[in-house]
């Protein structure tokens, strides 16, 4: 074969057909404790005066649209219970421990679908904004799975959201670096973020500087991992999860104040203005179309396809940034159903929840053609585009649900309701729905305005028990808040 026969992007941006790209195998691993909005309140109560910021924080807690999320301890965590916020040492101990533990498992889950062995492992991508330890934690978590100490590794910082599709996009790279080379690559994509923990440090700044910051109420911890495959000596038997037929990345200008997770002397501090939904929005449909001119195998008799015509994973910053895409691009709820589901009962884990709702996905029925994106500090878009193999409903490295989800519109009218198993996008509490607009919350009042400064244009009962994650399975409901970067 000669090197023109390779498959590469081309200098023009545009792909070539069949870069023998897939996704072998992926993995998501939640910690066991799924904890809903009164677990801010009770944390704010216990250490923090009552003021007008965190009375504004607490109400729009109540309005994110999500029921609950993701985090390694309940309210009683001893390092959220100090007289203090914990430290940067403190937070990144115990990253070191439960970041790593995550990852582990979560890598684990990849590589037991994808059926290879470790050594064959060619290369490590991995990204995290929640630690900056050096050695990062990633050289933790190759020593832990055994493998070989000269694999390559890579580790990405400073792109919180998007770390996940960032990975996966450096991944492709040094992917076709090898084919080039006809070399196989096993590249090992790693994103874990731990943001529960940051509570106190944001329950700080609320309360000394008076400032509504509502990254708080929106973030969860999680560590997601998949097995990126170039196609050279494959299992010709064994069927990918998803082709990777090409990507798109874009830095939206002048947007750097807007979007950001800056460095503090108790961990990191989220910058999320209320200009992200509308610039996110604005941003995906002139991406999308670039996208698909770049791959000539999505079109179809020379027909380009319509946004419509994907199913989409997007990474679900907040539910404005949700409903603002699903609007933007004339799309149903329907087609963002693994979003919703994972926004709603886990939160947003930053980097790592894309794998996530790609995981989701699979489970059931769908279009073949996938579209994945997420935005993160700069502001910058990640899209990809992905084929999807076994259309039907799989069992998947990941929590499940089989509830139904209604979402109704601000009139009380139901625009688009979903069945169980798979057909739709669950509610995690059978019969509850999600309203848009509305105020559903008897305690919380201005329930329009505050969704929208939190990003979020769900409004939701703010009455939901904490209850054990289904990963977990370590015992009782727990109840410790959340938040973290973009």
């Amino acid at each position: 074969m000669s090197p023109s026969a390779i498959p590469t992007s081309t200098s023009n941006g545009h792909f070539k057909n069949d870069l023998n790209l897939s996704l072998r195998g992926l993995g998501v691993e939640y910690p066991p404790f799924l904890v809903g909005p009164e677990a801010l309140e009770t944390l704010a109560n216990r250490f923090y005066p009552p003021s007008p910021a965190l009375k504004k924080v607490l109400s729009i807690n109540c309005f994110t649209g999500i029921e609950t999320r993701a985090a390694i301890g309940d309210v009683d965590h001893p390092l959220v219970n100090q007289s203090n916020a914990p430290t940067i040492k403190e937070l990144n101990d115990l990253f070191r421990v439960e970041g790593v533990r995550l990852s582990v498992n979560a890598c684990t889950k990849a590589i037991q679908e994808w059926g290879g062995r470790v050594d064959d492992i060619t290369h490590v991508v991995s990204t995290t904004c929640t630690n900056s330890a050096n050695p990062g934690f990633d050289h933790y978590v190759v020593k832990q799975l055994g493998i070989r100490t000269s694999v390559e590794k890579i580790l990405l910082h400073g792109i919180g959201c998007s770390g996940g599709m960032a990975a996966m996009r450096t991944a492709a790279h040094l992917a076709l670096g090898s084919s080039y080379q006809r070399k196989p690559a096993r590249v090992l994509v790693l994103a874990c973020e731990i943001s529960s923990v940051l509570v106190r440090s944001e329950l700080d700044s609320i309360n000394q500087e008076q400032q509504t910051r509502v990254g708080v109420c929106l973030f969860s911890d999680c560590a997601s991992a998949a097995i990126l495959s170039n196609g050279v000596g494959d299992d010709e038997s064994a069927e990918p999860i998803y082709d990777l037929l090409g990507w798109k990345h874009q830095i939206i200008e002048g947007t750097e104040e807007d979007l950001g997770f800056d460095v503090d002397p108790l961990g990191w501090k989220v910058i999320l203005t209320q200009r992200v939904p509308t610039l996110a929005a604005a941003a995906v449909s002139p991406c999308f179309q670039d996208l698909v001119k770049s791959v000539p195998e999505l079109h179809d008799n020379s027909q380009s396809p319509m946004a419509a015509d994907f199913d989409w994973a997007l990474h679900p910053g907040g539910s404005l940034i949700i409903t603002g895409v699903e609007q933007a691009m004339n799309l149903t709820p329907e087609h963002l159903r693994a979003s919703y589901e994972i926004y709603m009962k886990y939160g947003n884990s930053s980097s790592a929840t894309i794998f996530s709702v790609l995981n989701k996905l699979r489970e059931s029925e769908g279009k073949e053609n996938v579209v994945a994106c997420a935005f993160g500090p700069g502001i910058a878009l990640e899209m990809m585009a992905l084929r999807r193999h076994n259309l039907g409903a799989l069992s998947t490295n990941g929590s499940e649900s089989d509830e139904s989800f209604e979402i109704v519109d601000t009139a009380g009218a139901a625009v688009h309701e979903h069945l169980a198993n798979g057909s739709g996008v669950p509610h995690m509490n059978g019969t509850k729905t999600m309203t848009n607009g509305a105020a559903a919350a008897d305690d919380c009042s201005n329930a329009d305005s505050l969704a929208a400064e939190a990003g979020s244009s769900v409004a939701n009962r703010c009455e939901l028990n904490g209850t054990p994650a289904g990963d977990g399975g370590r015992g009782p409901a727990s109840e410790l808040p959340i938040e973290d970067v973009d």
